[in-house]
């Protein structure tokens, strides 16, 4: 009877550990960033006895985004994948590759209330007639950090709003002893896609690519090329390299002021050894009186076709569970990537978190600032990884003499135009 008992349960218990359903997520989260993620991942395999999700770190953005599309072709796939924003255009033109957040939800049971999201993060992953590609997750915006003890050094009272007050604060810090005034972190992202949306000036044609793929980008207009002239011209930049690698001018405390996304707050508080703050971005006031709004960088979910209805059912779960506001909040508050929900927001609100850390929503306050307009809703963009490049790489042009800021972003917009074209050409329907 024991070894029936005995046989009895262990068959159930077999029985139970089958009866879970496994799927995998690819990301490109790193070091603090990573735990706070895998922290989600533990917490809804803990939650629930029906799914377990799998979290695989395969890399960068590229290479994460890359990885994905050759298991694609192998049959190898995971049923989600992080891909960054400039991803977006070409994922979407992967024609039976995706299987629409929107309609995953819907067809599993999950509410997916549009009106639960921030407007800038959900509107930047829907296709024109309104529908969810992919689940936004970890979204930002640039900001501008500043080395609160710096500026007051200086004789600086507060975080400069303009370009104009940015030199000027930039001029007294290099008087007070630093070696630069500031730097940023992935050029094109801050100096061009956001310095466009945030001046309502447009990027492209076609509304930034979101009403089609013939846009012809014009971001060689006369507005871009005066300010990256003046910002080589003005001797207060100081350039550290593309994505995040300028963070050491700022954390050694060359550069008192840096742009980059607020998603580098966990790594401030874990390296600055100062009393750092975050402000809005500064407003170029020769060409708008006031900002409009910021634009979104990071990275949302898309699911993958190729699986079994029991995988998809756990992949819905699983999404509806990293949208609730505890899940939304904590990541927020953990890594400094902007809540993907109102109620997340107001949950962090609720928590005391801004009281205690004053300025962690400016990024929310950026993207929330005004209703977005064509030029300021986002971009929409065929080989943008590609073109970013482009991009970056004509600004370093600029930065090391080569070439003034209006043959540089001439030789950008040419170059960036064609891959445009071949994209267009290549998805044509």
């Amino acid at each position: 009877m024991r070894h029936l008992l005995a046989l009895s349960i262990g068959l159930a218990c077999a029985g139970s550990a089958f009866a879970v359903t496994e799927i995998e997520w690819w990301h490109a989260m790193g070091g603090e960033t990573e735990d706070s993620l895998n922290k989600i991942v533990d917490d809804f395999n803990a939650s629930q006895s029906d799914y377990k999700v799998k979290a695989v770190n395969k890399g960068s953005y590229p290479e994460t985004m890359t990885a994905a599309i050759s298991a694609f072709r192998a049959k190898q796939q995971p049923e989600i994948v992080q891909v960054y924003e400039v991803g977006t255009g070409t994922m979407m033109a992967a024609d039976g590759a995706v299987y629409p957040v929107e309609d995953l939800m819907k067809e599993h049971g999950k509410a997916l209330d549009h009106d639960r999201f921030l407007p800038a993060v959900i509107s930047y992953y829907q296709t024109p007639e309104g529908k969810l590609l992919s689940m936004p997750f970890n979204s930002s915006s640039p900001v501008m950090w500043y080395n609160r003890d710096a500026l007051k050094k200086a004789g600086i009272a507060e975080a400069p709003k303009t370009w104009g007050e940015l030199e000027e604060a930039g001029k007294k810090l290099r008087e007070a002893g630093y070696e630069c005034g500031y730097s940023v972190g992935y050029p094109s992202w801050v100096l061009i896609e956001n310095y466009s949306a945030w001046n309502n000036i447009p990027l492209s044609t076609q509304e930034n690519g979101f009403k089609g793929t013939d846009a012809v980008l014009e971001f060689n207009n006369d507005h871009v090329k005066n300010r990256l002239q003046k910002i080589k011209d003005g001797g207060n930049f100081e350039y550290g390299g593309r994505a995040g690698d300028s963070l050491p001018l700022f954390i050694n405390q060359k550069c008192p002021i840096w742009m980059n996304s607020s998603a580098y707050y966990g790594s401030m508080v874990g390296q600055a050894d100062f009393d750092f703050a975050q402000a809005m971005l500064p407003y170029d006031e020769e060409v708008v009186s006031e900002p409009q709004n910021s634009i979104i960088g990071g990275a949302s979910l898309w699911v993958l076709q190729g699986h079994t209805p029991e995988e998809y059912e756990a992949t819905a779960a699983f999404l509806d569970f990293l949208s609730q506001p505890e899940m939304q909040a904590r990541w927020h508050q953990e890594t400094g990537y902007v809540p993907i929900t109102t109620a997340a927001y107001e949950l962090s609100k609720e928590q005391g978190f801004y009281d205690e850390n004053p300025g962690t929503d400016t990024a929310i306050h950026q993207l929330s600032l005004n209703q977005p307009t064509p030029n300021s809703r986002g971009l929409r963009f065929g080989n943008f990884v590609q073109i970013r490049d482009i991009i970056d790489g004509e600004m370093e042009n600029i930065w090391n003499g080569n070439k003034d800021a209006s043959a540089a972003m001439d030789d950008a917009a040419k170059a960036a135009n064609n891959q445009l074209r071949q994209f267009e050409r290549a998805n044509k329907k």
